[in-house]
């Protein structure tokens, strides 16, 4: 369980490092992807078994960015039952991205952009490998508490500090820039949760070594995860040139079987949406559906 942290704390600002505009560009890259990342289907499967910690089923599923997630098999095959509906950045006046095709139709999934989740209307909202891609982790982490009922239940993954150290090592030693922008450690996400109305986060996180055939493979498997925005990186067009010392490089870092590898630091954190508490003063006010939130909460009532 995460500590929780002072009141000062919450007042730093938690926007990470980056370009945002190149990240708007990359997330418009993924989105328009026909298929979700692998890794991303691999860490929602590995989220999917943790799902029985939540002891009730769901009749509202959100599944945040669920394009790039690639869990909503799994989200459905747990909750037959469930009102899926598919939270994507894009806003609905935007063009349909081409993965939209008639299975999804025959799944009945609904698709609402961020801004017209209805607010306290889910008991679950799921958000597999998409946090990393954001630049303000806590605003995001406050979006989701606002789209959940009372004790609703979020479920999240993310990409960790320890993700391609030997990548971002190789960069620095050849002097190439930053190879990417800094990731977020899990107990910072853990503090954020916590200021962004959660109750008694749980925060997980282990390493999960990748090895591709060649150092093209492992370079084309990258790209399909991102890009980079760092602030830090280098400025302008690369070269054929660049490339192939860069493959060499990736190459150089191949085991005994002399295949390239590279590891992720792969976060998971959950937490649930408490009755909200008012802080008392002379005078305390609060607002008719909080107290009837804080009546039902006190009274056992679903």
């Amino acid at each position: 369980m995460v500590e929780p942290v002072s009141e000062r704390a919450s007042e730093r600002s938690t926007r990470r490092p980056l370009d945002e505009r190149a990240l708007a560009h990359v997330l418009q890259r993924l989105q328009q992807a026909p298929t979700p990342p692998w890794l991303h289907g691999e860490v929602a499967r590995r989220m999917a078994e943790r799902l029985p910690v939540i002891r009730q089923s769901p009749e509202v599923v959100l599944d945040w960015w669920a394009h790039r997630g690639g869990g909503s098999d799994l989200l459905r095959d747990a909750y037959p039952h469930a009102r899926m509906i598919a939270v994507e950045s894009a806003p609905p006046s935007q063009p349909a991205p081409r993965w939209w095709s008639p299975r999804r139709w025959a799944a009945r999934d609904e698709v609402v952009a961020e801004h017209a989740v209805t607010p306290g209307s889910a008991q679950l909202v799921w958000a597999n490998m998409g946090l990393h891609a954001v630049a303000d982790p806590q605003a995001m982490m406050a979006r989701w508490q606002r789209a959940l009922a009372v004790d609703g239940f979020l479920m999240f993954s993310t990409l960790g500090p320890g993700t391609l150290e030997r990548l971002r090592t190789l960069y620095r030693e050849h002097h190439w820039g930053e190879a990417f922008a800094p990731f977020v450690d899990m107990h910072d996400l853990g503090d954020m949760l916590a200021h962004a109305g959660f109750a008694d986060p749980v925060m997980d996180q282990h390493l999960l070594t990748l090895t591709w055939a060649d150092a093209p493979g492992l370079l084309a498997e990258l790209r399909t995860l991102g890009g980079n925005v760092a602030l830090q990186r280098h400025a302008g067009l690369r070269t054929p040139r660049w490339r192939d010392e860069l493959l060499a490089a990736l190459a150089a870092t191949a085991g005994a079987d002399g295949r390239p590898l590279l590891q992720f630091e792969l976060v998971f954190g959950h937490a649930f949406k408490a009755a909200p508490r008012p802080r008392l003063s002379a005078e305390t006010t609060v607002p008719l559906q909080d107290m009837r939130a804080m009546v039902r909460a006190r009274r056992g009532a679903p």
